[in-house]
């Protein structure tokens, strides 16, 4: 097995220490600030995580990882799954006995090895391909049936663009309800079975991101709007679940620039802008906002160093999480070269000790090793990521 040996001499090596502090989020104290970023893998089958998806989660926990975010697991709404480039049967639910039995023991084993683990709540949205799922006949939902710009740069596979934009019908009033009263019912289920808190998936352009983007969202009605009406549906459901699972349990929110759809797409070109969409979900009950990038190290906007992370962080007064390019030397959806381990813990080490973000997600890196948050403290040789493996199987 290949590794990549990224130690270094106690003298030439700078403490990581800050990074393994511990930190409560409202009823929630984790061990240290590493992160297990959300990745999908789906490897539960009939939507039924088993015992190799709870020893997944559990080495992890083992490895000294600080928070697991859960791969995105789907809400009970009917449109909330389907062919989205992955085969829908193996994405985890968060509804139905089976089911919530399955997540009860992914939940005991990371506790048990002393882990915190908070549920991502997701629903494709508009990116659901029609006539898919276990429910072929509900039509694909957005909030104006439109799937977005076209001959955009994307990675989407071309059979599964639209010829139209066009793909619906606007969501009712009715039906936006329906979509909210899933995503409270099934946070409920989580808390129920034993989370240790919410992450909801408001990004990468699924359902609350299309609210969100102008590209998918063009009502004129209380649920589009400017950037601040915009921001409605997700608050709804912040505010709800809030409500739902009480004070104790914090919710993480997802968001992004980019969308599937469009790799260069905004939601902000200002730090001011971007104020507009996050403070209300901040005042809705949001703690932490996990600022979804492909390079944790990037400029946000012009004419500062900050990251989207700490853009974030500056604009509400929330927690905020780094994630993109942990510990790996490309973006998820570059091309033309192998991905590769690289110490670049240095380069996070400065931004976080100059507190421009709480918490730092890790994903491929923590594939290629469950033990990587350990490791790495302790600068012992990590495996090295390996697409060809980690994608393929639950290491």
């Amino acid at each position: 097995m290949e590794t990549t040996n990224l130690s270094q001499t106690a003298d030439q090596r700078r403490s990581r220490e800050p990074l393994y502090q511990p930190l409560t989020i409202r009823g929630m104290t984790l061990c240290n600030r590493v992160v297990m970023a959300p990745m999908t893998r789906g490897f539960s089958p009939d939507g039924i995580p088993g015992a190799d998806v709870a020893a997944y989660y559990r080495r992890r926990a083992e490895g000294h990882c600080g928070l697991i975010v859960t791969e995105g697991v789907a809400i009970d709404d009917p449109a909330a799954l389907g062919d989205a480039g992955l085969d829908e049967k193996d994405v985890p639910l968060l509804a139905g006995d089976a089911p919530l039995a399955g997540w009860r023991e992914v939940v005991k084993g990371v506790h048990a090895a002393g882990g915190r683990i908070v549920a991502q709540l997701w629903h494709q949205g508009v990116l659901r391909k029609p006539g898919t799922g276990t429910h072929p006949e509900e039509p694909t939902i957005s909030p104006s049936g439109i799937w977005g710009p076209l001959g955009r740069m994307t990675s989407i596979a071309a059979d599964k663009i639209p010829a139209d934009p066009k793909v619906g019908e606007p969501m009712s009033e009715e039906r936006i309800e329906q979509a909210i009263d899933a995503f409270v019912r099934c946070a409920r289920n989580a808390i129920d079975v034993g989370f240790d808190g919410i992450a909801l998936h408001g990004g990468h352009g699924y359902l609350i991101d299309n609210f969100l983007w102008e590209g998918t969202n063009q009502r004129d009605d209380r649920w589009g709007g400017d950037r601040v009406r915009r921001t409605a549906f997700a608050v709804e459901i912040v505010r709800r679940i809030r409500a739902a699972i009480g004070e104790d349990r914090p919710i993480l929110f997802r968001f992004s620039q980019w969308k599937q759809q469009d790799f260069r797409a905004t939601l902000a070109d200002t730090p001011e802008e971007l104020a507009e969409i996050l403070c209300p979900l901040a005042d809705a009950g949001v703690d932490v906002f996990d600022a979804s990038v492909r390079y944790f190290n990037r400029a946000a906007f012009e004419g500062s160093p900050l990251s989207l992370a700490g853009w974030a962080r500056k604009v509400t007064g929330k927690l905020s999480m780094a994630v993109g390019g942990v510990g790996i030397n490309q973006g998820v959806y570059d091309t033309g070269k192998k991905a590769a381990a690289v110490d670049n813990v240095e380069l996070l080490l400065d931004r976080f000790e100059a507190g421009e973000f709480d918490l730092v997600a890790v994903g491929r890196a923590m594939l290629g090793d469950p033990h990587w948050a350990r490791k790495s403290r302790q600068g012992e040789a990590i495996r090295a990521y390996d697409a060809e493996v980690d994608l393929r199987t639950l290491t």
